[in-house]
């Protein structure tokens, strides 16, 4: 005879039919989630993708099974124009780029056809060269690019390229207007990213410049229709505004930066806009902004219909390493204590990854408040701590001694002359204040991350950072260091090498180049005196008093001789050094506070590869899945080295629902796919020229593309800081697309 439990039986049935509904019901809210991201990343019309800037498609036509049979599909030419790093967006059957001397130009998005071409009367202008934003009306019937472009912002028709005179005053904003600043005292403010657009709003950030007397980087959005600014959020607070007590009174009118220069990323469904904010100026010395310095080195969470601050981190207080943030934050949902947490990730340059609930702003896991070195600049005082994420682990190295030198590119002699250098430099590890003496700056001012560096899935709560690892030398001086933005490019060769002596040699060698003999020599007939290889060897190396000045590349030396053998190729005199504008004087008319200057510094080969990597995250548990080196260094690769990384990437990766990971390389010249799950490369394609920016990923009448920007020369030589070198053989610059044959199966 049987005993029947009927109160266990009922306990099993209902925590059966528990289970049986949650299952349900959890897979009903995935079904519907992977759904809705399907249907929301199944187009590349915004900037880097879609409003959340994850850099990811959820098109799998291209997947693990078949990307090794890609083909370019079609190449768009663009001539013997300049170089870009520009990111294509595509709307219907349009595709927008940036070619033909800094305009906007629309292509057959199958066929790479240009059918129209808009050159702004600002054109060519530099900033405008990394994305642009599209925005459409609820019915479809206007639709309009936003273009940031010269201090000023332009609407044009998406359909014809026409300016739409309405917009603005004749199509035009004025982006210096409304910065409560004197006009003449502002000499760039646009942004090279497009911002995003929220409804009929585009929310946008800025380029301010990095020296003493910035204008401030205040985030605004403005109407899409009218071009009217809705709201302004100060990144450097007024009077009343929170902040405000983290900086000395009223410096809200002098200070600047705190710019969101790089990528901001939206929630659509919340209304929430996350901004990743930039260093204070000037960015490697801050006496006369003591102070915490909020809301800069900040991730902001705004209100993007009000721009009123939801919630902020702030994850650098009182910047003097110039460690903006700038990737794109990363929006997800995981799973966290046993909960679904949304949450938003924001990669740094100094190397850490910081992750936090994207509603509340608090941190996912804890974030430690850690002593750092103190500053010996004269009247500077560094913050005594710094936030360090205890969980996840950092991406990039964050240290650097002569026990890290690299072992293949450099030559016994420069390995001596560098480990000298370094021993003798003050090294106190990461977040060591720059001083009169050389200090090292690990990661450097590059990163770590930079823009364009972030992507993820949606679907299972990976990220992706593609990140590099330069060390720099900082040394703060009174005088303003050359810089190579400030060398000329579109000039003839030996006017390019008048620009460099002004630069860097006129102020000891003097404007007539006679020098001060014995102790500096006369320039004059200098590559008949000493030679072209002893220029070339004391340009890179230095010698005695003389500094080295390795940023300068083997063609700007040339220009350089050519110049000083014949200066008539180069007539007009040389202008007198300028000397840096004082600082405002203090209330009272107290003297002006002193100046230093850095140079940023960066020395790409001297350290051990690799250059740059690709790290995956999941950020359900905060731990790295894989990394890998990011592609080959072309000075490695010529001593058959491998496993290197490229240097000093300007890249940034897309990720689909296929599986894959694309990204194209600077100076190397390739595209590369990648296992999302492994890391594992599994194609890549020489590309006509190498590639800045990030790739698209779009989809007309059925078939799935990838199109790159490759418009920068590829280089065998160790890249600089500054802008991209023409090279001896100007490169095929181009759009160039890759699809599968048509009659390649698309299963996964």
């Amino acid at each position: 005879m049987s005993m029947q439990r009927p109160g266990i039986s009922v306990v099993v049935l209902k925590a059966i039919a528990l289970i049986f509904t949650l299952f349900l019901g959890a897979a009903f809210l995935s079904r519907a989630q992977n759904e809705k991201d399907k249907s929301s990343h199944s187009t590349w019309s915004t900037y880097l993708g879609n409003a959340d800037s994850s850099h990811y498609s959820s098109l799998t036509q291209i997947n693990l099974s078949n990307v090794d049979k890609l083909q370019v599909a079609w190449q768009y030419e663009n001539g013997v124009d300049r170089a870009y790093e520009f990111s294509p967006i595509v709307v219907g059957k349009t595709m927008y780029v940036m070619a033909r001397k800094t305009s906007i130009v629309a292509l057959d998005a199958a066929t790479g056809k240009e059918l129209w071409v808009y050159r702004s009367k600002y054109a060519p202008a530099w900033e405008m060269h990394r994305g642009i934003n599209f925005w459409q009306s609820e019915d479809g019937s206007e639709q309009r690019l936003l273009i940031p472009i010269a201090g000023h912002l332009e609407a044009i028709d998406a359909r014809t390229g026409q300016l739409i005179t309405t917009f603005g005053t004749d199509g035009r904003v004025d982006l210096m207007e409304g910065l409560g600043r004197d006009f003449k005292t502002i000499t760039q403010i646009q942004s090279a990213t497009p911002g995003v657009i929220y409804g009929d709003l585009l929310i946008l950030g800025s380029s301010t410049g990095e020296e003493y007397g910035s204008p401030p980087g205040d985030i605004r959005a403005y109407d899409v229709r009218s071009g009217k600014m809705v709201w302004i959020f100060h990144t450097v607070p007024h009077p009343g505004e929170a902040g405000y007590d983290t900086w000395p009174k009223d410096t809200w009118k002098s200070e600047g930066g705190a710019n969101c220069w790089g990528e901001m990323s939206l929630d659509v469904d919340r209304g929430i806009v996350y901004v990743p904010t930039g260093a204070p100026t000037y960015d490697f010395y801050g006496a006369d902004r003591a102070g915490n310095n909020l809301f800069a080195d900040s991730l902001l969470a705004l209100d993007a219909r009000t721009g009123k601050l939801i919630w902020h981190y702030q994850l650098v207080h009182h910047d003097l390493w110039d460690y903006d943030a700038t990737a794109a934050p990363q929006l997800l949902t995981v799973r966290h204590d046993g909960q679904e947490v949304p949450i938003v990730a924001q990669a740094t340059k100094q190397g850490f990854l910081y992750v936090f609930n994207r509603l509340t702003g608090k941190p996912l896991w804890p974030i430690e408040e850690r002593p750092v070195p103190k500053s010996d600049m004269p009247g500077e005082v560094a913050s005594p701590t710094q936030p360090f994420p205890t969980k996840p682990p950092p991406f990039a190295v964050q240290s650097f001694t002569s026990a890290d030198l690299d072992p293949y590119i450099l030559t016994s002699d420069e390995r001596v002359k560098w480990k000298t250098k370094i021993d003798a430099a003050v090294n106190k590890g990461l977040f060591t204040p720059p001083g009169l003496t050389d200090t090292i700056e690990m990661p450097g001012n590059h990163g770590g991350a930079n823009w364009g560096s972030t992507a993820s899935n949606p679907n299972d709560g990976s990220m992706f950072v593609l990140s590099m690892n330069i060390p720099a030398f900082l040394k703060n001086e009174h005088l303003l260091p050359p810089n190579l933005w400030e060398i000329p490019m579109d000039v003839a060769p030996a006017e390019q090498g008048k620009a460099i002596y002004h630069l860097y040699c006129q102020r000891c060698h003097g404007i007539d180049r006679q020098g001060s003999p014995p102790s500096i020599p006369s320039l004059v007939n200098a590559p008949k005196n000493f030679g072209e290889d002893i220029i070339r060897t004391v340009v890179k190396n230095g010698i005695q008093e003389m500094p080295a000045f390795p940023d300068l590349s083997t063609l700007h030396v040339t220009n350089l001789m050519l110049y000083l053998d014949n200066p008539d190729l180069a007539p007009g005199a040389l202008e007198e050094p300028k000397a840096p504008d004082p600082a405002p004087r203090a209330e009272g008319g107290a003297a002006a506070p002193v100046k230093y200057w850095s140079g940023y510094n960066l020395f790409t080969a001297i350290i051990k590869p690799p250059w740059s990597t690709i790290t995956a995250y999941d950020l359900s548990t905060g731990t790295i899945k894989w990394q890998i080196p990011f592609g080959e260094a072309p000075p490695a690769a010529k001593e058959n080295i491998t496993g290197t990384g490229i240097m000093m990437p300007r890249n940034g990766p897309v990720v689909t629902a296929g599986g894959l990971i694309f990204a194209a390389t600077k100076f190397e010249g390739k595209l590369h796919a990648y296992d999302q799950k492994t890391g594992k490369e599994v194609w890549s394609a020489s590309l006509p020229g190498a590639s800045e920016g990030v790739p698209a990923v779009y989809e007309v009448d059925g078939q799935e593309y990838i199109v790159v920007c490759a418009t920068t020369g590829k280089d065998t030589d160790i890249p600089r800081d500054g802008p991209s070198q023409p090279t001896a053989t100007p490169p095929l610059r181009s759009y160039i697309a890759y699809a599968l044959p048509r009659n390649v199966s698309a299963k996964q």
